[in-house]
């Protein structure tokens, strides 16, 4: 059997789920025992004592004018004028036992015309005999069980105060999965927030398992700085003594093979800028994007790139790496301008997310190789080749790397203002 469709009205949040888990079966029980109870208990003893009240009120009915069995039974008929008798029975509707009252009286009294029943401490009959109307008014504990309402407030009362106290309970049993969420999403998102495992055994060991799996991927991406920093700086000696010994050569055996040691001069400089982007997105910093993004657009615009400000949507100040957070703009700036004639960079900032988005007009990359083109040293041909800049194929992989570590994504599509490529960095916030 599926519950697929019940899981669109289940609460999303896990104090949500646990609250659900706790009213449910303490309303599910309150509502079995109050229907049980009614039935076994009040609906039976009110039929007992509404019968026994008939058989009095038709006896003292019976005996009419004579009032002695009326003094004895504590029933004392008024004669009244029709004028005061009221056109429909009087019930609160919350009043359930007052249903089987009205029931039992109209099947045994035949006399019986109307019923009163204003509150829970008097009940009016109107009564006709020979063409007179009598009015009798009497106790209610006559045919109900008195203050059966307490029971149900009773029930109510500590019912709610029971599932208080047992949700404060579990919100303090929870509080150390909420704070192990919240550690977890923070290092996803390139931030390391202080945590200590807390809680029952098994969200202590989660706790620690989730420090010791931070531990080694921190240790993880030290080591790789330091190998890919360690490496590229090695190769900078044998480049320069190339450059010493290519000095001696003729011009016409030199040219190529300088243009060779320049390519590899710039595989080493893209190596250093990959492994930089990781010490880059050490601290954050509440910045305002928006001042960040002109900036930017003003450093190329002065370089004679041709690059303009587009829509600029929201405002306030976002928790980021400014300094990694720029080099994935300039990547993406700098890769519309190898490939474009002009670039638009834009920012929409909302209550959830960050975008920083560059459009360009060149010609775009198709959506097939699209995922291939965020891939380190990868440039794709025709729409992305190397005869056209100095690129290595790390300018995306950058960008996406920077975004990843901001907990966000650099997604790529088809620009519907300029016609080329369009470069979105998206933050949750």
């Amino acid at each position: 059997m599926s519950f697929t469709w019940l899981k669109q009205y289940m609460p999303r949040s896990l104090y949500g789920r646990a609250a659900l888990i706790l009213v449910l079966p303490v309303v599910t029980l309150q509502l079995v025992v109050s229907i049980v109870f009614i039935q076994r208990h009040f609906e039976g003893v009110t039929v007992q004592m509404s019968t026994e009240l008939a058989r009095e009120v038709n006896l003292v009915m019976t005996d009419l004018p004579e009032l002695g069995n009326a003094a004895r039974l504590r029933l004392q008929p008024v004669a009244t004028g029709d004028d005061d008798l009221p056109k429909t029975n009087l019930r609160r509707w919350y009043d359930f036992t007052g249903l089987v009252v009205n029931r039992e009286l109209f099947m045994r009294i035949p006399t019986l015309e109307r019923i009163e029943l204003p509150d829970n401490r008097a009940v009016v009959l109107y009564l006709r005999k020979a063409d007179q109307l009598y009015r009798i008014a009497l106790d209610r504990t006559r045919v109900s069980a008195a203050n059966a309402h307490q029971l149900f407030v009773n029930m109510v009362f500590f019912g709610a105060l029971m599932t208080l106290i047992a949700f404060l309970y579990m919100r303090n049993q929870l509080r150390p999965i909420t704070r192990l969420a919240a550690a977890a999403e923070a290092f996803g998102k390139g931030r390391n927030v202080r945590y200590s495992p807390a809680g029952a055994v098994e969200v202590r060991a989660a706790g620690h398992a989730f420090l010791d799996m931070r531990a080694r991927i921190e240790r993880h991406i030290d080591q790789r700085t330091m190998m890919l920093s360690g490496v590229s700086h090695d190769l900078r000696t044998p480049l320069t003594r190339l450059r010493l010994g290519l000095s001696l050569l003729d011009d016409e055996d030199r040219e190529p093979l300088e243009h060779d040691v320049e390519e590899m001069q710039r595989l080493i400089d893209a190596f250093l800028d990959f492994a930089r982007g990781d010490a880059e997105t050490a601290t954050s910093e509440r910045i305002d994007p928006f001042d960040l993004v002109q900036r930017i657009v003003e450093d190329a615009q002065r370089g004679g790139q041709k690059v303009a400000l587009g829509e600029m949507v929201g405002q306030g100040t976002v928790m980021l790496r400014p300094r990694a957070l720029r080099r994935a703009v300039e990547n993406l700036v700098a890769n519309a301008g190898r490939y474009a004639t002009s670039c638009q960079v834009s920012v929409q900032l909302t209550e959830r997310s960050l975008r920083l988005r560059v459009e360009d007009d060149g010609p775009g990359i198709p959506p097939d190789r699209r995922e291939d083109a965020l891939r380190p040293f990868v440039r794709l041909d025709p729409a992305r080749n190397q005869d056209k800049g100095s690129g290595v194929g790390l300018g995306l992989a950058i960008a996406a790397d920077i975004a990843r570590a901001h907990g966000g994504v650099l997604r790529l599509g088809e620009s519907e203002a300029l016609g080329g490529l369009r470069a979105d960095i998206v933050i949750a916030l």
